[in-house]
């Protein structure tokens, strides 16, 4: 009920702070000396969600910040990636590109992160993670596969490698076109983020059409 309340009164303050012209660089959000290219088709604005399925700022932030990614405009992509900062981070980010390769983690997502906060699993090993996803349509092979494949591991790494390239010491983080970057601190709470990142959304267009 709470979580659902707190996307509520994201969404009816999404149109007030979305059109701001007040955002100061290095305040709200901080500007990458070096632009991150892009993962998405031309004419499309990338945003980056860096999460850890452990962290419980994260697992607050999922409500508003899903209430905002449904309502993105047609020229906005969105993307998940889970940090990579070692040790069971690393682990959860296999989980999620497996889930990716095997074709379930839209429906994998949230209830993995409802596992971990809710009813205080790890999913850390490969067997308790395959156990896991069986509920999914998969059979356990089929995950214990994905969990150790190579492209699910090169996935991993060039997830470590953007986030170095972010210059991300923690998370929550939202990164918008591969430039700016929005933290819980810089945004003021959480629910401010993806309000935040609406802004320079417009900042990215109106610098296009200059």
């Amino acid at each position: 009920m709470f979580k659902t309340l707190v996307a509520v009164l994201a969404g009816l303050s999404l149109s007030t702070l979305a059109s701001a012209q007040s955002l100061v660089e290095g305040e709200q959000y901080k500007v990458l000396d070096e632009a991150v290219p892009t993962q998405v088709e031309e004419g499309q604005i990338e945003v980056v969600e860096a999460f850890w399925y452990g962290c419980p700022h994260c697992y607050s932030l999922e409500d508003p910040l899903n209430a905002w990614v449904a309502e993105l405009p047609e020229d906005v992509t969105f993307r998940r990636m889970p940090a990579t900062m070692g040790g069971d981070w690393n682990k959860h980010a296999v989980a999620f590109y497996a889930a990716q390769e095997l074709g379930i983690l839209e429906d994998v997502h949230d209830d993995f992160f409802d596992a971990v906060h809710q009813e205080g699993r790890h999913l850390t090993e490969v067997d308790d993670i395959a156990d896991f996803f069986s509920d999914y349509g998969v059979s356990e092979d089929e995950a214990r596969q994905a969990l150790t494949s190579f492209g699910v591991k090169s996935q991993v790494n060039q997830a470590h490698a953007r986030m170095r390239a972010y210059g991300l010491m923690g998370v929550p983080a939202l990164i918008v076109e591969g430039r700016y970057v929005i933290t819980p601190s810089s945004a003021g709470s959480l629910e401010n983020m993806p309000q935040i990142a609406s802004a320079l959304i417009e900042k990215v267009r109106d610098d296009g059409n200059q």
